[in-house]
């Protein structure tokens, strides 16, 4: 029964997995500063784009041009020609506003930044409209999606919230491109991207441990990567039941330099323990999950044979500091019992041999 549980188990959550729909997202994040500040890699204005949290462009202030961070992104000349001056005067314009409307110094440097973008399913339904605005490292403004309004989380934003309410156009520009060309832009990236990278790839998948901080016990990590698309799921097993969530340290999912992605999960066991441990993964390249178990050795752990020599080399030197103390107190008795046989008497008689 035991065995027909655990299958039915693992049966299931890849089941789920199909069934789970899988979600792209794509956000663009514009920076602006009130003043130059004339160091290396820092720009007055800088733009970039997004695709499932992967860069595939970037427009810096002193470039002046639209640089593409993935090689398909390069024969989609008709993007890049679109908007790049109207966000960087829409910024500048911004930062000038808040400053005067703060009475800020204009010898202080500032900062505003703009992040909008989509989130969507495989199915295309809704799942997250963004389009927010940070000031000098604070959240200043949001668009509501829902109820098609700006929103201000603090009191001393309320004239600029008022503002942009009272501007029915730009409202509608920006819900109108929350609800449909950030969706088709999104659609039209994950297209091309998906037919210049070819086909998805599976997960490459390790299970090891090493020393963990407590010295009684081990970091057991089960790590994938070079999977594409995004979306996988990835647990640590103990007897072939998943440990809680609670238990287990994830990285969550990250971009690899070569377009695909990694994540790592971890999990912290007793050093002694001899427990049955696996790493179980569920990925849409598969047609069944990846089940690697953990060989119960650790990596960077001293070896038996080195923690064997270390004994035996400190049970010699021990053994080696006996010997010579016992030698050194038998020498110490012997020398006095040898002064105590020669000792010249101190009496009268034994001075002049009567």
């Amino acid at each position: 029964d035991s065995v027909y549980l655990v299958l039915l188990n693992s049966c299931l959550i890849h089941i789920l997995l199909l069934f789970i729909a899988e979600k792209h997202s794509l956000y663009y994040i514009y920076t602006g500063l009130s003043k130059p500040v004339y160091r290396p890699g820092i720009y007055q204005f800088t733009a970039m784009a997004l695709l499932d949290d992967i860069q595939i462009v970037y427009y810096n202030s002193e470039e002046q041009k639209k640089i593409p961070k993935q090689t398909w992104m390069e024969k989609m000349r008709d993007y890049w020609e679109e908007g790049r001056k109207n966000k960087k005067q829409w910024i500048d314009e911004n930062i000038d506003s808040l400053m005067k409307c703060t009475k800020q110094n204009e010898s202080d440097l500032h900062v505003l930044q703009w992040r909008h973008g989509c989130e969507v399913d495989q199915q295309g339904d809704e799942s997250k409209r963004i389009n927010e605005y940070c000031y000098d490292g604070e959240d200043f403004l949001s668009f509501d999606y829902k109820e098609s309004q700006w929103v201000a989380p603090l009191d001393t934003n309320l004239i600029t919230k008022w503002k942009w309410n009272n501007v029915p156009i730009l409202k509608q520009r920006t819900a109108g491109y929350l609800e449909k060309e950030c969706v088709d832009w999104l659609k039209k990236f994950r297209e091309y991207g998906d037919k210049e990278l070819g086909k998805a790839s599976p997960p490459d998948v390790h299970v090891f441990a090493r020393k963990s901080s407590d010295e009684t016990k081990l970091k057991l990590i089960c790590m994938a990567t070079g999977f594409y698309a995004k979306d996988m799921m990835m647990t640590i097993r103990k007897y072939r039941t998943p440990l809680p969530e609670n238990e287990i340290k994830s990285t969550e999912i990250r971009p690899n330099p070569n377009e695909t992605f990694q994540i790592k999960n971890s999990v912290e066991i007793q050093e002694d323990e001899e427990a049955e441990y696996d790493c179980f993964v569920s990925h849409r390249t598969l047609t069944e999950p990846i089940i690697i178990k953990w060989d119960g050795k650790c990596q960077n752990c001293p070896p038996d044979t080195v923690i064997v020599m270390i004994a035996a080399g400190i049970g010699g030197f021990l053994l080696l500091a006996f010997v010579a103390f016992v030698v050194y107190k038998l020498y110490i008795i012997k020398k006095k019992g040898i002064n105590a046989a020669i000792k010249v008497p101190s009496t009268p008689e034994a001075k002049f041999g009567v």
